[in-house]
């Protein structure tokens, strides 16, 4: 399956982004997906991952009570709302979807990934 992030952009500290992570075919509805992140000179982390019906989300510290995962199976995407932003948010955003439907934090359990979405958080 091919997956295309978007929804990146520019936002203030303290400001909301949404992202989108669209799928090229139905089969995405039994794919789990990951968020992850890679900042300049940074290694790529986890953000958020969702199983593949939605029952189980997963966070990274750093992210938690600001992030929200969800998807729409009818829509073949699955959201990252990101809120309360943070200069330490910058970063191209992945998105990655794994056919076990398994929501993993290990970015090497996930076989596609997008391109990324560049998210750039001023302060």
């Amino acid at each position: 399956v091919q997956l295309q992030a978007s929804g990146g952009g520019l936002a203030q500290a303290g400001g909301s982004l949404r992202l989108s992570c669209a799928a090229s075919a139905s089969t995405f509805r039994s794919y789990s997906v990951g968020w992850f992140r890679q900042a300049p000179g940074k290694e790529r982390e986890f953000v958020a991952a969702i199983d593949w019906n939605g029952g189980s989300t997963r966070y990274a510290d750093s992210v938690k009570g600001r992030f929200t995962i969800s998807r729409d199976n009818a829509k073949n995407t699955v959201y990252l709302q990101m809120n309360s932003l943070e200069p330490e948010d910058t970063a191209v955003y992945y998105c990655a979807g794994d056919r076990t439907g398994y929501a993993y934090i290990a970015s090497r359990q996930y076989e596609s990934w997008g391109q990324g979405t560049l998210v750039t958080v001023s302060s």
